[in-house]
């Protein structure tokens, strides 16, 4: 993968722009034919039997984008899929890029750009997660309340650019009060369990040390991860509601006694997926439900 442009430099900024961005949402529409997701899910790794529950998708790879940035990390397969999920018009991105894996902040985010261009409603992201609370255990769900950004940097620095979003967006109901509450329900009917939990973003690769997990629990935080909180950030910016189901996939560095590893990441990834799968369904029928009582 090569990047091209000085971090920060206008060259970069330009890549991952307005413009470009239109490009892309030219090219994905003409694929389209027509199709108008109203909701989009992005999955983390390890989550490939979600994709395959796109009911007549149309399918694209990523590296066949204009513009579109291709993950190079474990489990994300890059490819990006309209179709109906529990009979709900949906875009899904199976896989994200993450600035561990070189990327700035613009090219994390691009994604998320083209959807809230495409008019979708819902963001809805998921993850995996290492856990802090000492009652989250591996192989849980928990649906994010809040979060707190220790990566750094964010997605809205830079020129301002009001045809995306306003300069200054409000951030008191990142993770939409509705959302979590449809996915309260959802849980319910899909006989899941549903923990909620705040997530602190770090920058990675590498996982957090202990001190990190301490200082992270000490400021509130539940769930730690290297993702998610820059889409999350734009998704609000550009006025979707934002929701987030997190997979704890090991308890966070300190809290167990072995060391953590990516492939015990993708192992309960996969375990988890059809709890998952499950909840995203029957998310997807009380959207559904809820718009056709309006």
């Amino acid at each position: 993968m090569t990047i091209t442009g000085e971090r920060g430099s206008p060259a970069e900024k330009n890549r991952w722009g307005y413009d470009r961005a239109r490009e892309t949402l030219e090219f994905i529409q003409a694929r389209a034919q027509g199709f108008e997701p109203r909701t989009a899910v992005v999955l983390g790794s390890g989550l490939g039997e979600v994709a395959g529950a796109v009911e007549g998708p149309i399918e694209l790879s990523g590296q066949d984008i204009p513009n579109w940035p291709v993950s190079t990390a474990p489990g994300h397969a890059g490819r990006v899929l309209l179709g109906r999920l529990a009979g709900r018009p949906v875009i899904l991105l199976q896989g994200r890029v993450h600035c561990y894996e070189g990327y700035p902040m613009q090219a994390v985010t691009f994604p998320t750009r083209v959807l809230g261009m495409m008019g979708v409603r819902q963001y809805v992201g998921t993850n995996a997660s290492g856990g802090i609370n000492p009652e989250l255990e591996a192989g849980d769900i928990a649906a994010v309340t809040d979060h707190i950004n220790l990566m750094g940097a964010n997605p809205l620095t830079g020129p301002s650019e009001p045809r995306w979003n306003v300069r200054f967006p409000d951030m008191s109901h990142a993770y939409s009060p509705r959302l979590l509450s449809l996915l309260d329900r959802a849980a319910d009917r899909a006989g899941a369990t549903l923990k909620r939990g705040v997530y602190a973003a770090f920058m990675g690769p590498s996982f957090e040390t202990p001190a990190e997990v301490r200082m992270a629990r000490t400021l509130g935080a539940d769930l730690a991860g290297m993702s998610t909180v820059p889409e999350v950030i734009v998704a609000n910016a550009m006025g979707m509601e934002a929701a987030v189901l997190s997979c704890v996939a090991n308890k966070a560095a300190g809290l167990s006694a072995t060391p953590l590893t990516q492939e015990e990441v993708l192992d309960v990834m996969r375990e988890t997926a059809k709890s998952l799968l499950a909840v995203l369904r029957e998310l997807m029928r009380g959207l559904d439900e809820e718009e056709a009582r309006r």
